[in-house]
């Protein structure tokens, strides 16, 4: 079965809650200064992505009711880390991530694209791989967590 809206954004909440949160964990000190300011950043570029995760998704499946199969091929999915990273990129530049105002100018884009990818790339390998193999009833749920 192919994953629903609602699963999609339930699956794509929950792989942000735990596999974002883990990583944003390991890796602020090593990016920032470690400090609860630099944790404090890195949780609210965590709860944007997470926001506007949910945002693009209502987009991609609206883009998707135009395709034959109503899905996206795989290497679609892959790519989307592009525009999601380049809004947030966006969003930093011009200091309107909500929380931060105008500590946004402190956080290297650098530092962000390391954190912002390493989480992407996990979740996107852990929701097509592992993930399908372990948790059965996700895949036969349409995706959903609950």
């Amino acid at each position: 079965m192919l994953p629903t809206l609602n699963g999609r954004i339930q699956t794509r909440l929950f792989m942000l809650a735990t596999w974002g949160v883990f990583w944003t964990l390991v890796l602020t000190p090593l990016l920032l200064e470690a400090s609860g300011a630099a944790y404090r950043v890195t949780f609210i570029l965590l709860a944007t992505v997470a926001v506007l995760g949910v945002l693009w998704e209502l987009v991609y499946h609206g883009l998707m009711q135009w395709r034959w199969e109503k899905d996206w091929p795989t290497f679609f999915g892959f790519i989307t880390c592009i525009n999601e990273g380049a809004l947030i990129i966006l969003l930093l530049k011009l200091n309107l991530v909500p929380g931060l105002g105008f500590d946004s100018e402190y956080v290297p884009v650098g530092d962000f694209l390391v954190l912002f990818l390493v989480i992407w790339m996990t979740i996107f390998v852990w929701t097509n791989g592992p993930m399908r193999i372990f948790n059965i009833h996700w895949r036969f749920f349409g995706g959903r967590i609950v």
